[in-house]
């Protein structure tokens, strides 16, 4: 309510202003043409009341613009009937002013209406247009700060599934098996191998906690994260876990999402590698293939059965990352996983290539 009173009061004050200036004008001219009228009551009388009927006017004019577009497609039909309603509009004041003056200053109607025809008449033409103006500049300004909303809450968003992503791709359960495998490294006496690991969990932790303030990375900035955490898992699966790596020298430099990949290679390496009882292997790749990079994350564990297709593995690394992809490319990325039980799974992922 108080929002729709500032708006009456700012549009009362500008359609007053209007009037003003109209009067001051004439007056000056009334001034020097007929010093001997009042010129003060010439002038403010006919112009505020001119102001007023524009005020009236205006919401008209703009609701015709809506309906009646000066757009693509509209030009001729919409220039054609606001040059008719304009016309029409500066009829309509000139004549009224005319019958205003022949009774009320019993003046002659035509030698009145000849002289008086240019000047004053045809600015309600452009009168006319100037509000037409001002309706679609208005309308701009509200895309244009629309658009900078919209863009506000996308960014937003797009932070905190990053940093949901983030919480929920280093797992409490990551932590306490990576802290169990250092308590047992400890019991069993291989105090290096323990501190070796302990400083390698804190380095990842260090760069999981930066890559909140970044929301892209390289390629080889991902890769180098990947080392760290492989490390840690091969502490805890020995020789079980191999890890391939297949990437274009081009692709190295190639602007990703920060900690895209972690969660397939997580997922690659619980589903995958620790669900066979000998060795399981993981691949990585990256490739460039135009203005496209395609990264790939395999593993040749059991796969996905028919059962459990798109419920566990999807619903935890694989929703996360695809939602972060549409929220940063849109339709110009994809996220494709293929699998069949007893062959591994495959997690393809296509997006533009930017170095």
């Amino acid at each position: 309510m108080q929002n729709r009173w500032i708006k009456y009061s700012l549009l009362l004050v500008g359609w007053g202003l209007v009037g003003l200036l109209l009067s001051t004008e004439v007056y000056f001219n009334l001034l020097v043409e007929t010093p001997h009228v009042d010129a003060v009551g010439a002038a403010a009388i006919p112009q505020f009341g001119r102001a007023v009927m524009w005020a009236l006017l205006a919401p008209l004019i703009l609701q015709m613009r809506v309906r009646m577009p000066l757009s693509r497609g509209h030009w001729a039909g919409g220039v054609a009937f606001h040059l008719a309603m304009s016309a029409t509009v500066m009829l309509v004041f000139y004549l009224g002013r005319i019958f205003a003056i022949s009774v009320f200053w019993a003046e002659d109607f035509w030698p009145t209406a000849l002289h008086s025809f240019y000047g004053r008449n045809l600015i309600d033409m452009a009168y006319y247009w100037l509000v037409l103006a001002f309706g679609y500049s208005w309308e701009i300004h509200q895309k244009y700060k629309s658009e900078e909303l919209r863009a506000a809450q996308l960014e937003t968003r797009l932070i905190e599934t990053e940093l949901k992503a983030l919480r929920e791709q280093l797992h409490p359960h990551f932590l306490f098996n990576t802290m169990n495998t250092i308590a047992v490294l400890i019991r069993e006496g291989r105090h290096d191998e323990a501190v070796t690991l302990l400083a390698r969990l804190s380095s990842l932790l260090r760069l999981s906690l930066e890559a909140t303030r970044t929301p892209e990375t390289t390629l080889q900035q991902e890769l180098d994260f990947l080392d760290r955490y492989i490390e840690i898992q091969k502490a805890r699966f020995s020789d079980r876990l191999l890890v391939d790596l297949a990437v274009e020298p081009v692709a190295l430099a190639a602007r990703i999402p920060n900690l895209i990949l972690q969660p397939l290679v997580e997922n690659a390496i619980l589903h995958g590698v620790a669900a066979k009882s000998g060795p399981g292997r993981v691949r990585i790749g990256g490739r460039v293939t135009g203005d496209r990079l395609h990264l790939t994350v395999e593993d040749d564990g059991p796969g996905i059965a028919d059962a459990e297709r798109g419920r566990t593995r999807e619903g935890v690394g694989l929703s996360n990352t695809r939602d972060r992809l549409i929220k940063t490319y849109g339709v110009r990325a994809q996220l494709t996983v293929r699998s069949e039980p007893g062959h591994g799974v495959r997690v393809h992922i296509v997006m533009p290539f930017r170095s």
